[in-house]
């Protein structure tokens, strides 16, 4: 098994999570990053969501984290990582910079 994993994501960050410079309250993340996986779930592209919603600057990339080694990501986005099929997105990860949708690259 490869120490190299490959991920995109999409990050709403609310206002006291990790480096976050967003206003909006945890609850309303929640509930846009919730309608987010909705639109993944009715077929909706996950780099187009990225570039239009995410507030990592990873999302002008469509998302793409790229390759990383293990233990580089914090854990539940490792773990959460570790979980999908390549391909697969995974359901709402909150970590200390916020929500994350995550797509498994390889």
């Amino acid at each position: 098994m490869s120490n190299q994993l490959a991920a995109s994501h999409i990050l709403l960050m609310y206002e006291g999570s990790m480096r976050s410079t967003a206003t909006r309250s945890k609850e309303e993340a929640l509930q846009e990053i919730e309608a987010l996986k909705a639109q993944l779930n009715d077929g909706a592209d996950f780099a187009e969501l990225a570039r239009a919603h995410s507030d990592c600057p990873s999302g002008a990339g469509g998302g793409s984290l790229g390759t990383f080694s293990k233990g580089q990501m914090v854990p539940e986005f490792e773990e959460a990582t570790l979980a999908l099929e390549p391909g697969a997105h995974s359901d709402v990860v909150e970590t200390s910079f916020g929500y994350h949708l995550i797509q498994r690259d390889g």
